[in-house]
């Protein structure tokens, strides 16, 4: 099979590659599409730390092509996503229901090969068969989709209450559309308003940008009362979580979906003064067939946000492309270069 190989920082090399081990509780999955995230952008540049060498691609649908001994709720030729991180099952934190906090945790494409690469060996547990009405373009995005859904989720958000989402990247623009699946209505707040024009597509009831005034007196104007219900966080930013805070009502929730990588400066005097609840959500527990769900009824739109595709041989050019201001998510096509 042909693969893209990281064998150091910003060091890619395509070209034939062994054909992944099977064990006899594993898939080996044929890629048809693979997403290319933050997370991957980070380790290709070299500020994740990783063991070279790797093939990186963690987001991923593609077609069974062969099962180990020990499988039987697969079948050769399903068409299935991957849900790539899975846990070890026998600390306390699993065995309590945490799975998704295991210490132990191995993530496909980053602790292991993944799927920049014809094919991916991955254990079977973490195949999800996929509806024959959702397309590869919208079942690749059903892993960034199960942590929007769970951190949603977090938030407990009701039918008729008014909802933020701070950061208009994917993962803000599903949880803009997981929120208005349950009901609520959508503020958008970003630093930059240039993809306020698609949120607005997507269901966003308002769109600001953080320039155009204080958060608090926008929020209240949105809501109609003290401030909006509940704030998801998708940015990622030490900005992000203070401009979270300043959007909940008091009594309000908030929760945190991004992951900083610098120090935050957070006043707590707000969050005690206005009882206000925060939260961490880290990737996802069961929430894939929710979020397939939402991508079979239709109600979690992915079109929009698929702006850049890539063969495996143009993968340089697919990293480059992360960055460019029109980017949302870029996708590479696992075929052998030209």
């Amino acid at each position: 099979m042909n693969a893209a190989v990281l064998r150091s920082p910003r060091s890619l090399t395509v070209g034939p590659s062994a054909t992944p081990d099977l064990g006899p509780d594993d898939a080996l999955v044929r890629v048809a599409l693979a997403g290319l995230c933050g997370t991957d952008y980070r380790i290709w540049s070299g500020d994740r730390p990783v063991t070279y060498p790797l093939i990186m691609g963690h987001e991923f649908v593609g077609r069974i092509e062969a099962i180990g001994g020990n499988v039987a709720h697969l079948r050769v030729g399903q068409r299935v996503v991957a849900e790539p991180n899975y846990s070890c099952g026998r600390c306390p934190l699993c065995l309590e229901g945490n799975r998704n906090l295991c210490p132990r945790r191995t993530a496909i494409g980053i602790d292991a090969d993944g799927a920049f690469a014809e094919l991916a060996a991955l254990p079977a547990k973490c195949c999800w068969p996929v509806a024959d009405s959702v397309p590869d373009d919208a079942a690749v995005i059903a892993e960034p989709l199960a942590v929007v859904v769970r951190a949603v989720n977090r938030g407990l958000p009701k039918p008729g209450q008014t909802a933020a989402v701070v950061g208009g990247g994917t993962l803000g623009l599903l949880a803009l559309q997981v929120l208005r699946a349950a009901g609520v209505r959508v503020l958008v707040v970003s630093r930059s308003a240039r993809r306020f024009a698609l949120a607005r597509e997507l269901g966003a009831d308002e769109t600001h940008a953080v320039a155009d005034g204080p958060l608090d007196v926008l929020s209240r104007r949105f809501s109609g009362r003290e401030g909006v219900d509940l704030v998801v966080e998708t940015a990622g930013t030490a900005d992000a979580v203070n401009h979270a805070v300043a959007l909940a009502r008091p009594g309000g929730r908030v929760v945190l979906t991004g992951l900083p990588h610098e120090p935050t400066t957070l006043s707590f005097f707000p969050i005690v003064r206005h009882e206000i609840t925060i939260v961490g959500s880290m990737i996802y527990q069961d929430e894939f067939p929710q979020a397939l769900g939402l991508l079979e009824t239709g109600r979690v739109r992915t079109g929009p946000l698929l702006t850049h595709r890539f063969d495996l041989g143009s993968i340089d050019a697919a990293f480059a492309a992360h960055r460019a201001p029109d980017s949302i998510k870029v996708t590479v096509v696992p075929r052998a270069p030209r």
